[in-house]
């Protein structure tokens, strides 16, 4: 990054931090589960219902706001976006009602969803083609970044603050809004492709495309299905199955999310010297040897240990997956498409955490089993469906013109 000229530093921090600050947003749900089922006097299961809402209409925000981005620019919708996901997490902390909670993370979980394509897109049509792989590591970082970010508010200031104030702390994204609006530019490549009035229409592109688009969704889906596999009931799994408090789950939450970002982080970069599918295949197929230490631990240092190293691995897969998408896609719908596959996985992959609380129920509380079954065969699955693909590494993105501008200043 020490290379980069300072546009493209900006760029990278602002998309950086706005899927940070978007994960940060809907992870604090999931450390707030059961005190949310006992005050609307519910059990988990049905609570974590907000948690499918939230992630099935993500492909809607995805469709809605890619759409915008690739006609009006990544830089506006992004911003406008940002604005939307803050309102309805603000809105969160003030539901009298589940029905009420329930209808606003669902409008939250549209307005999530528009920002990963938008925010990916304008990263990766602005870095320089030798740095993407650094750049989808970092980029993917940002969803851990924010698990971690509400881990330590999590174990700072929930005892005070209780989980209304949790979802008031997650208004604050947009006092990122002025940082874009002074300090990033719009997208060169979409500009270029403005300037050419290059057509953007979506469904001729997904009929010209249709197998890599099928490809595409089953593939998000599996990794959706490995990411909140593991994430979203596994600090409920930690209080209810270990009986950890708050304390304890905050400091277990944080090692296996610094962990989550430094495995993006190197694999996104290993990605560069072995290829793409090398190197989610090689981090995925690590996942299973560490299921027993994972999930099956007993004491402190054990179960912190195999969370450390587990999301190392899980997200050292996805931290391969930006750049990936995008350069699977063709040039003209990179905004909509990545993001719209993606959240497409979403919505089939939205059933896990209430399946997962369904076996834990099931079987006397215990969450080890749905969330090991689960996790041993999406790893399996995703390294036979990358194996199946083909590989992108070194595929050029910025245009002549483009490189030429981004090159002047280093």
């Amino acid at each position: 990054m020490f290379n980069w000229t300072a546009t493209q530093r900006n760029v990278a921090f602002a998309s950086f931090t706005s899927w940070t600050l978007d994960a940060f947003d809907f992870f604090i749900l999931v450390f707030v589960l059961n005190d949310l089922a006992q005050h609307f006097n519910t059990n988990i299961s049905h609570i974590s219902i907000s948690i499918m809402f939230t992630l099935a209409v993500r492909p809607i925000g995805a469709l809605l706001f890619g759409r915008l981005a690739e006609k009006f620019g990544r830089r506006p919708i992004l911003m406008f976006n940002i604005m939307m996901f803050s309102m309805f997490e603000l809105l969160s902390a003030w539901s009298p009602n589940f029905i009420a909670f329930l209808i606003f993370r669902i409008m939250y979980g549209i307005a999530m969803g528009g920002i990963w394509g938008v925010a990916s897109s304008l990263a990766m049509e602005t870095i320089p083609d030798h740095a993407r792989g650094l750049m989808s590591g970092i980029f993917q970082a940002g969803y851990p970044g924010g698990y971690l970010l509400a881990s330590i508010i999590f174990g700072l200031f929930f005892d005070i603050i209780g989980w209304r104030g949790m979802f008031l702390i997650g208004s604050l994204p947009i006092f990122l809004l002025p940082f874009i609006y002074f300090k990033v530019p719009e997208s060169p490549v979409w500009l270029e492709a403005r300037n050419r009035k290059e057509t953007n229409a979506l469904l001729p592109i997904i009929h010209q495309h249709w197998k890599i688009c099928v490809y595409m969704v089953l593939l998000m889906s599996c990794f959706n299905f490995f990411s909140h596999g593991t994430q979203d009931l596994y600090p409920t799994f930690l209080k209810i199955q270990h009986h950890f408090d708050t304390h304890t789950v905050s400091i277990i939450a944080i090692a296996y999310n610094i962990a989550a970002m430094l495995g993006g982080i190197t694999f996104g970069t290993l990605s560069e010297r072995i290829g793409r599918k090398k190197a989610i295949i090689l981090a995925s197929f690590l996942t299973l040897p560490l299921l027993p230490l994972w999930i099956f631990s007993k004491g402190f240092w054990m179960i912190i240990t195999g969370a450390f190293l587990m999301q190392f691995m899980v997200q050292g897969a996805w931290g391969v997956i930006p750049s990936y998408l995008i350069e699977l896609v063709p040039a003209n719908s990179r905004a909509v498409l990545p993001g719209f596959v993606y959240q497409l996985g979403n919505l089939i992959a939205s059933v896990n955490a209430p399946l997962q609380s369904h076996i834990a129920e099931q079987h006397a509380g215990n969450y080890s089993l749905g969330m090991s079954i689960i996790t041993g065969t999406i790893s399996i699955l995703i390294c036979l469906l990358v194996i199946l693909g083909r590989e992108t590494q070194g595929i050029k993105i910025l245009g002549t013109v483009t490189q030429k501008t981004y090159s002047k200043k280093m």
